[in-house]
């Protein structure tokens, strides 16, 4: 009879993996062995496998050269990356080995934009497509990287006032885009996305506001929708929406050539993954072809910005099993040594799966367990309705340690999370390792952020800083004074 973990796994799905494999029953990712990593590194444990990044954006340039190639398409592809998934130097680093090009969503963007120009990291010829509603701090750096020379600086309109502040604070002549005002799905909560302008009144706005201006350039078209690019009528409707502007724009606008299709490529989130990126590639290409050949219309030079695609399978999480509680008849707690909330707070906040397996005692009897955080918060937990099913485990043994393993973490968890700051019941945020590997295939680790310390958080609020409570009574005796 088979009751091992592995023997679950391999019935269960089709098992190993491109990036996971076992070997003398420990889980092996992209030839890595998990365990030695906790038996150097310990846990609980977040790390980075920097290969990953350059992997997935390279394939991505594959599928859409494929497609291009297929159907004659004569316009470019760019490859751009939204730094909101993860801001990190690092994943800068390894993304920028190729060739591609940098999405911004806020002020402090720009700021890391120009750190990497300074360093060589970005060229003038790089495109920078500036997204997010702006105001006051966006539209001065915006403005400071135009006026600096940077011209494939492109800000794209999300709103009637962003034009009007850009010109006041940009010398000379800018290229822009215009985001488009997608409609959402009809189970959400409101009818149209608050980012963009409305279909109907794009064509109207660059009449009125743009073709006449002798400064300002509209290079670029952006469509990007919520729930990603999938293979959905509703996917496809909106597309199809949005070409209709394109060509409607491009016939009085000769200076249009670029369509922004935003991002949201699917990552795996089960072992039963299934997304023909391929398929999906290929049919949008065709789709843009078509429809412009239809309306007479030169084909424009396409644009992703792909975040989570980029840098979340890079990322993961490992955790050790501290205790087993029986709650009930049927309930098996297993508690973790950390908290879901605080180091993959996506699982608590929207439900978001990931995928989830022992990292050791792949040999040993399995069970069926919940998974709980350390906090004292009855929403830190993971189970079913994020695994996507059941939750099985090797069977807890005191004098045996198990480990777990969280994996395609690397995108927003971070930054969601509050990297570096306060976690929620003061759970320490684990240590961050980066891995890579070098030409002839060795890997090598390095310590990007320790375990946080209880000086840390005290630090944090205050409690290391008696300097602050002197200032405070100065500040008291002065309000004192002018109120006598």
């Amino acid at each position: 009879m088979k009751t091992k973990y592995i023997d679950l796994i391999e019935q269960t799905y089709e098992f190993p993996q491109e990036e996971f494999h076992v070997r003398e029953g420990k889980l092996q990712f992209h030839n890595i062995d998990l365990s030695r990593l906790v038996e150097r590194f310990g846990a609980p444990l977040k790390f980075t496998y920097l290969p990953k990044i350059s992997e997935n954006i390279q394939r991505a340039k594959k599928w859409f050269g494929t497609a291009m190639e297929k159907h004659g398409y004569l316009g470019k592809y760019h490859y751009c990356y939204c730094t909101k998934s993860s801001h990190f130097e690092h994943v800068l680093n390894e993304a920028l080995k190729n060739d591609i090009h940098i999405e911004t969503s806020s002020a402090f963007d720009i700021d890391i934009v120009e750190n990497l120009k300074d360093s060589g990291r970005i060229s003038d010829s790089a495109y920078v497509l500036c997204n997010g509603f702006k105001r006051d701090q966006y539209i001065q750096n915006i403005a400071r990287l135009i006026n600096n020379g940077h011209q494939n600086c492109i800000p794209i309109i999300d709103n009637y006032e962003e034009l009007g502040l850009l010109g006041d604070n940009i010398k000379g002549n800018f290229k822009i885009g215009i985001r488009i005002a997608s409609e959402e799905e009809p189970k959400f909560e409101f009818y149209t996305s608050r980012l963009g302008i409305g279909y109907k009144n794009i064509v109207p706005f660059y009449t009125k506001n743009i073709k006449d201006n002798p400064n300002v350039e509209l290079k670029m078209l952006h469509f990007f929708i919520n729930t990603g690019i999938r293979d959905t009528a509703y996917y496809w409707n909106e597309l199809l929406k949005c070409l209709k502007v394109y060509v409607n724009l491009k016939k009085i606008c000769p200076s249009l050539d670029s369509l922004n299709i935003g991002g949201g490529f699917p990552i795996k989130n089960s072992l039963a993954f299934d997304y023909e990126y391929d398929y999906i590639v290929d049919e949008i290409i065709n789709q843009i072809g078509q429809a412009c050949k239809e309306a007479g219309v030169d084909v424009p030079h396409i644009f992703t910005e792909f975040g989570s695609f980029t840098v979340g399978e890079s990322g993961g999480a490992i955790y050790e099993v501290l205790y087993q509680k029986q709650q009930n008849d049927r309930e098996k707690w297993n508690m973790i040594n950390s908290s879901f909330i605080t180091t993959i707070p996506d699982t608590w906040a929207i439900n978001k799966r990931f995928i989830m397996m022992a990292i050791n005692r792949w040999n040993d009897e399995y069970e069926r367990v919940l998974l709980g955080g350390l906090t004292c918060d009855s929403d830190d937990y993971y189970n079913s309705e994020q695994h996507m099913n059941a939750i099985y485990l090797p069977k807890f043994k005191k004098d045996k340690p198990l480990y777990i393993g969280f994996f395609n973490t690397g995108a927003y968890q971070e930054t969601i999370g509050g990297f570096g700051g306060l976690q929620h019941c003061l759970i320490p945020q684990p240590k961050h390792i980066l891995i890579d590997r070098d030409a002839e295939g060795n890997f090598w680790t390095e310590v990007f952020s320790e375990q946080q310390t209880a000086s840390d958080f005290l630090s944090i609020l205050g409690y290391n800083k008696p300097e602050l409570r002197e200032k405070a009574v100065f500040i008291n005796e002065n309000l004192k004074y002018h109120q006598n």
